[in-house]
């Protein structure tokens, strides 16, 4: 008999604009993965972030220059059975990603933590882990794949 896979932990988060909070690193320590979801405005913040697990990344609104430039508009990776799609701005992710296989979306930009499901699609939005906006919450996301299963919160990073 063989073991079950163990359940992957993806950490999520989005609008960081130059910020590495030392909550956000806490909350993303232990994670398998990290995906950024834009508006990262400095390379430094991906090289934290690298330090504690692998790092998706996608260009944001905000992120300019060479090394800004290097980084897709979107990304997609696959972890176990589940294939997720990453774009900064959720107008950006086209007509029914559900037929090209996509189950989970990752989105940024609008600073609002959201998760949703739409025709069998998790979307997530981890909010911002960057400056406070608005009166908005500065927060970040978890995602958990087991085989073909995908569930997802976010977290409040201050209190």
């Amino acid at each position: 008999m063989t073991s079950p896979t163990p359940a992957a932990r993806i950490g999520l988060i989005s609008d960081t604009h130059n910020l590495v909070r030392p909550e956000a690193l806490q909350y993303l320590a232990g994670c398998d993965a990290i995906i950024h979801a834009g508006d990262i405005c400095n390379p430094a913040v991906l090289d934290a972030l690298a330090r504690i697990a692998p790092v998706t990344a996608v260009r944001g609104n905000n992120d300019t220059g060479d090394w800004a430039a290097a980084l897709p508009t979107h990304a997609s990776l696959t972890v176990q059975q589940v294939t997720i799609l990453v774009v900064h701005d959720i107008a950006d992710v086209g007509a029914d990603p559900r037929s090209k296989g996509i189950g989970v979306v990752v989105t940024g930009h609008s600073h609002k933590p959201s998760i949703s499901e739409r025709d069998g699609v998790l979307f997530i939005n981890p909010g911002s882990a960057g400056p406070r906006r608005f009166k908005l919450p500065i927060s970040a996301g978890m995602l958990i794949v087991e085989g073909a299963r995908a569930t997802a919160r976010f977290d409040s990073l201050l209190a």
